[in-house]
């Protein structure tokens, strides 16, 4: 079945434009005007991923993301901020706020495809059994679900992706070009690309509680998975 995506921007000929690149690609696609609109289409049609733009009337893009992330209806939709904002402290916010990528305007119509495309992507290794257990955290492949101490935790979709790419590493240290290859889907790193790896690798870590020192930094290489005693 076709990816949906919810194109959320309050420029009508940039909506076109994302609709009409995207459809050609064979996804489905929804369209919001305004961040009211997006959130309900968000609980309504819970699309695949959404293409937000932070400068909205009423709600702006970057509360649209935080409510979004904070419902668990709606947490596991990803999220490619899509602003005319440019500065560092802009997409770091972004990223923090629980974005999956930010791509700035003016943009390439095949950037946005490829971004899009790359976010969709799941993991693709089948090596990992369908359930894995170690210590109180349990991960759930079929499922696309996570438990620390029995209790259910909520993980964007690249969250989820990266915990399990760490996880099938079977205690290897992934740099930051093989974390972007295999959860991303980028083929090599750039500054703003390595700081959402470490964005992401910060928050998958305040989420999973006493599990989180399972995610070990490597200095000057990567991160690892101790699936051993911690």
């Amino acid at each position: 079945m076709a990816a949906t995506v919810l194109v959320v921007d309050d420029e009508k000929d940039l909506v076109e434009l994302v609709k009409y690149h995207l459809e050609k690609e064979g996804l489905k696609c929804l369209e919001a005007r305004d961040g009211e609109t997006a959130l309900q289409l968000a609980k309504e049609r819970t699309p695949d991923l959404m293409v937000l733009d932070l400068m909205l009337p009423g709600v702006d893009g970057l509360e649209v993301c935080r409510k979004v992330r904070k419902d668990p209806k709606t947490s596991s939709i990803a999220i490619i901020m899509l602003t005319a904002k440019a500065e560092e402290v802009d997409r770091i916010v972004g990223l923090e706020m629980g974005a999956d990528d930010y791509l700035v305007k003016p943009f390439s119509p095949r950037e946005l495809v490829a971004r899009v495309k790359a976010v969709l992507r799941r993991g693709q290794g089948q090596d990992m059994p369908a359930i894995k257990r170690v210590g109180t955290l349990e991960v759930d492949e079929g499922k696309h679900q996570v438990k620390v101490n029995g209790t259910v935790v909520e993980l964007t979709v690249k969250e989820f992706d990266l915990l399990c790419a760490l996880m099938r590493a079977n205690g290897r240290v992934l740099n930051r070009d093989q974390i972007l290859e295999t959860v991303w889907g980028y083929s090599n790193a750039v500054d703003i690309e390595s700081r959402t790896v470490d964005v992401h690798i910060r928050r998958l870590r305040e989420k999973l509680g006493d599990e989180f020192t399972r995610i070990v930094t490597v200095k000057g290489v990567g991160y690892r998975f101790e699936s051993g005693a911690v």
